[in-house]
Parts: C-alpha cells; structure tokens; sequence
C-alpha cells in the first residue's frame, strides 16, 4: 500500500467513504472497509508531511522564510 500515491490513496479512501454510508456492506465486510480507510488516511497524512518536509527544506535552502500554518477566513467559508 505505501506505494500509492497521495491521489491513489485519496481515491480510494473516497470510494471506502462512499460504500460506508451507503449502509449495504455486511458487518464484517464494513468492518474491513474501515480498517482499509484508517491505513489509507494515515498513508495520506504521511505522505502530506513528507511534502511539507521538502518544501521546508527547499526554502530554508533559497532563504526564505519558513512555511507558517493555513489559516482561512471565516469570510471565505460563508
């Protein structure tokens, strides 16, 4: 699984979410989609701290400033 690409991992993990609330998956079967899920969303956040890594790394080498934390608007949300 850790082959996957970020895209791969989100698609799939979308597809599991889809199942889910559909609500038509026998027990155990759900049970295993979960599980499948919880791999894929920590594969995904890995992979996504991974890449902030690199992009730190890339602009403390060009001496740039630091990256600092996404902050949206509550604006923008309404």
């Amino acid at each position: 699984m850790s082959d996957l690409s970020f895209e791969q991992a989100m698609q799939q993990l979308e597809k599991i979410v889809v199942q889910l609330e559909q609500g038509e998956l026998p027990l155990e079967q759900a049970l295993e989609q979960f599980e499948q899920a919880v791999k894929l969303s920590r594969l995904s956040q890995q992979k996504l701290q991974q890449a902030e890594q690199k992009v730190s790394q890339l602009l403390q080498q060009q001496g740039q400033e630091t990256l600092a934390p996404f902050q949206s608007n509550a604006e923008d949300d309404a």
